[in-house]
């Protein structure tokens, strides 16, 4: 799914749901400049494409930059075309201690639940993406009989 099936004349885009233990979602609260798009709003973590690049090296490129994680072992959850982009979005397993993790992009980090996240209005339209994700339930085929 990584193959550019879609329009090809749209941007690309690359997202992370990082799932903590407890179901809860890693999201990040964009910066106050007025001068971005979303100022201020919870975000998944990731980033544009660059030229000549997979989305699977975007993502393990951003979270690089973003939070200072080498990024492995992580599995494409969905791609989505918006109006504006195309979206591809994976998902890990993670129990991150947020209070260690050195931002290098936006404000914070926080774990929110699904239903937290069905309150908000996340950047770019990404309550979509996270609404499908619990639907899909791809955590569930990873836990161990009778879980």
């Amino acid at each position: 799914m990584d193959d550019p099936i879609y329009n090809a004349d749209k941007r690309k885009g690359c997202s992370i749901i990082f799932l903590n233990h407890f179901q809860q979602v890693l999201l990040l609260l964009r910066d106050n400049n007025p001068l971005i798009p979303y100022p201020n709003v919870w975000d998944l973590p990731g980033g544009h494409l660059e030229p000549g690049e997979s989305p699977a090296q975007c993502i393990v490129r951003e979270m690089k930059e973003e939070i200072g994680y080498t990024l492995e072992d992580f599995k494409l959850a969905s791609v989505f075309e918006f109006d504006d982009r195309i979206e591809y979005t994976y998902w890990q397993r993670a129990d991150f201690d947020i209070h260690q993790i050195h931002l290098t992009e936006g404000q914070c980090l926080r774990w929110f639940s699904h239903a937290e996240i069905s309150t908000m209005e996340l950047a770019y339209g990404f309550n979509t993406i996270v609404d499908d994700f619990f639907v899909k339930a791809p955590y569930l085929s990873n836990m161990p009989a009778g879980k």
